[in-house]
């Protein structure tokens, strides 16, 4: 991984979102979502509101480098995670909605990305680094919520998403957050007793496991599918103009406790 510090993960996330503007692609829904999550653990480290300072930045460093290096090995045609290609492969299909996009990176960077990277900066002591796991998790639900009232803006009709509310095969409706990050905790734990051969064994099999989850998202079936279609006709076209949505400067700040 290239050598990162916060700022240059920024100003990479800045070029990734100016060139999606630029070239109307899908890939800055994605960047302008996390550049928001990204900015505001940079806030939480100047304030003081980690347990480890120095820890959280190195954290956010190689979480975030897991996407960027992910971004541009598939930009380059080079093998990057099962989960990620699903998620860069889908920036190019115009029939999925906006949500969907979104869910797709968070489904690669926190169901897979998160607990690897927890694992590299505990030094095998993964409980040291738990509050911290947690408060950068309360950092992307926050905001992604946030960003979900934003997509109001583009989506008009996406609450008919909630017609479904009682649909449990639909893993549209069943993503959750939370959820995300109790599975990336118990997957950090498996992943620490591992080395070598193990280790890359059990990344592999992760990865396969949440590419399965990343399909199912994008092939959604029955009526839903057809909620889908509906709620597309009307969500804004072009690209450049949802991404300028989605990275308006942050509403309100997110305090970790």
């Amino acid at each position: 991984m290239p050598d990162y510090n916060i700022d240059s993960i920024l100003t990479q996330l800045e070029a990734i979102i100016a060139d999606a503007v630029k070239t109307n692609s899908r890939l800055g829904y994605f960047a302008a979502l996390y550049y928001k999550v990204t900015s505001s653990v940079k806030e939480g480290i100047a304030r003081g509101q980690f347990e480890d300072g120095a820890r959280m930045e190195q954290f956010d460093v190689i979480f975030a480098g897991r996407y960027l290096d992910a971004l541009n090995a598939w930009k380059n045609n080079k093998p990057t995670t099962a989960s990620w290609q699903v998620a860069f492969d889908a920036a190019e299909n115009s029939s999925i909605l906006v949500l969907q996009h979104l869910l797709l990176g968070m489904n690669a960077h926190i169901n897979l990305d998160l607990g690897i990277a927890a694992v590299a900066v505990s030094g095998g002591k993964l409980d040291s680094v738990q509050n911290d796991f947690y408060a950068i998790n309360t950092i992307i639900s926050s905001l992604t919520y946030q960003v979900l009232n934003d997509i109001d803006r583009v989506s008009p009709l996406l609450s008919l998403l909630g017609l479904h509310a009682g649909n449990q095969t639909s893993i549209l409706i069943q993503f959750s957050i939370d959820n995300a990050r109790d599975g990336a905790w118990c997957f950090a734990e498996e992943l620490v007793t591992k080395q070598g051969p193990d280790y890359d064994a059990c990344v592999t099999q992760r990865d396969q496991t949440i590419k399965k989850l990343a399909t199912d998202l994008v092939h959604t079936r029955g009526f839903m599918r057809f909620t889908i279609w509906l709620i597309r006709l009307f969500e804004w076209k072009k690209p450049s103009e949802v991404i300028r949505v989605l990275h308006e400067t942050i509403k309100c700040k997110i305090v970790v406790g």
